[in-house]
């Protein structure tokens, strides 16, 4: 099994920064790989970073992946209200050898932008 846990959520002020990190851990043969999602209210939750940026990033973020330690940051620049979500990591992991990749969710990290 793959645990994912989520940090750095928080309160900022439109055109401020904030840097999500996420940590897997648990006992697995490996992560394929990783990425973060994010929901608003009323809205369907939308990829933010992964294999591809979300185009309403238009470069803001940046994601970055330590492949050794299994973990993965976001960091977001010039935030918008719109960005208000709760932000969540997901990963793709091979229980084992000969397994198929099954994914996984962390809890979520709330970001609110406003001022």
């Amino acid at each position: 099994q793959v645990q994912l846990v989520e940090s750095g959520g928080g309160l900022v002020q439109p055109g401020g920064s904030l840097t999500l990190s996420c940590a897997a851990s648990g006992n697995f043969f490996a992560i394929i790989g990783m990425g973060w999602y994010r929901q608003a209210p009323g809205k369907q939750r939308e990829l933010v970073a992964g294999a591809e940026y979300g185009d309403f990033v238009k470069g803001r973020f940046t994601m970055s992946r330590d492949n050794a330690k299994n973990t993965v940051t976001l960091q977001m620049n010039n935030l918008k209200p719109e960005d208000t979500a709760i932000y969540y990591c997901a990963a793709e992991a091979l229980l084992d050898r000969d397994g198929s990749p099954i994914e996984y969710w962390g809890q979520g990290t709330q970001v609110t932008v406003s001022s």
